[in-house]
């Protein structure tokens, strides 16, 4: 039999198949183990396969395609309206399927092999960067129970660990503690000292790293994060990707009016979190004469806050970095303030 679509509910094990016929009726409702999935679909003729945009769903993605299925990968937050009041494994086969046969719903494109070996060791970074602020955050409260404070940063945990081993009210079970939550911290500095320099390797290579090391507010990490994450053709405009970045308003008009508020935070949590730092560190040395200072960003700080300010510009620098990828220009410097 021939289906018009089917839609998988994936899982680690057990897939969900649900399927419908050219009047958009059920016509499959199956559960899969892993190993089935390749064997199923080998069978059918080519159709359109939905899945929601989740952990392993790139990897699926491919294997169907290579098939000559036509994968459409749903972000779930699109999905998630047209579950029905009883959630379950076929309810939601049922709602990627009903959500991917609206025609204007938006799609993620299936990544490639390569570009999602070359973000591992981005998220790696990421991982790491987690775990030490963890870390230091610990330390910070365990010290603080005993009346040791000392200034936030990483630049500071070895001033607040001397402090530790110096302070004779904290019993000595407790200082050997401390000296190995700062060995701890310590060995991920290493790593990703380690990991940064492997990436600084990379960015001299990436000629798109280069390109973009040039717009002021993003330097070597955040460019090559960029252009390891990024590819430009998923989006039509320098707006989408700033949307995409979660660096939009969000909106909440009716009635005629138009009421905007926060901006969405609905994308990419790590790159919109490097623009932003980015953002407020030319922020920060913002004055008239300096290059990176434009009359719209002094104008801008003149009459908003820094951190609305901040926001702001980095929504500006994801357009200019979406047009230098796009097109492959370099960055075009605006005149400063006088």
């Amino acid at each position: 039999m021939e289906y018009k679509r089917i839609s998988i509910d994936t899982s680690k094990h057990v897939f969900t198949i649900h399927g419908v016929d050219e009047a958009e009726r059920p016509a499959l409702r199956r559960d899969l183990r892993r190993s089935q999935m390749e064997k199923f679909f080998g069978k059918l003729e080519p159709t359109e396969v939905a899945l929601e945009a989740c952990g392993g769903a790139h990897h699926w993605g491919r294997r169907l395609s290579a098939m000559g299925h036509r994968v459409k990968l749903i972000p779930p937050q699109y999905v998630k309206p047209f579950v029905k009041r009883n959630k379950n494994d076929r309810n939601d086969a049922e709602a990627i399927g009903e959500a991917a046969s609206r025609p204007s719903m938006p799609t993620v494109p299936v990544k490639s092999v390569e570009e999602q070996a070359a973000t591992v060791i981005v998220k790696h970074r990421e991982l790491l960067v987690g775990q030490r602020t963890a870390a230091i955050n610990a330390l910070r409260g365990h010290a603080a129970e005993f009346g040791v404070i000392a200034a936030k940063g990483t630049a500071n945990v070895e001033a607040l660990l001397a402090m530790l081993a110096e302070t004779s009210e904290i019993p000595p079970a407790a200082k050997v503690a401390f000296a190995a939550m700062g060995a701890h911290i310590a060995d991920l500095d290493t790593k990703l000292a380690a990991m940064e320099k492997q990436l600084l390797e990379q960015h001299k290579s990436n000629p798109v790293s280069q390109l973009l090391v040039k717009v002021p507010g993003i330097g070597p990490i955040t460019a090559i994060t960029l252009a390891l994450s990024v590819n430009p053709t998923n989006f039509e405009s320098g707006r989408h990707f700033a949307a995409w970045l979660g660096l939009t308003p969000r909106e909440n008009s009716t009635g005629g009016k138009h009421r905007m508020g926060r901006i969405s935070k609905a994308g990419s949590k790590r790159l919109r979190s490097l623009l932003v730092v980015g953002a407020t560190s030319v922020i920060r040395v913002a004055k008239p004469g300096r290059p990176s200072s434009s009359a719209w960003l002094l104008g801008l700080l003149a009459r908003k806050p820094k951190k609305v300010a901040a926001v702001a510009l980095a929504n500006k620098i994801a357009r200019v970095v979406w047009a230098m990828m796009a097109r492959g220009e370099a960055y075009r410097r605006q005149p400063s303030a006088a």
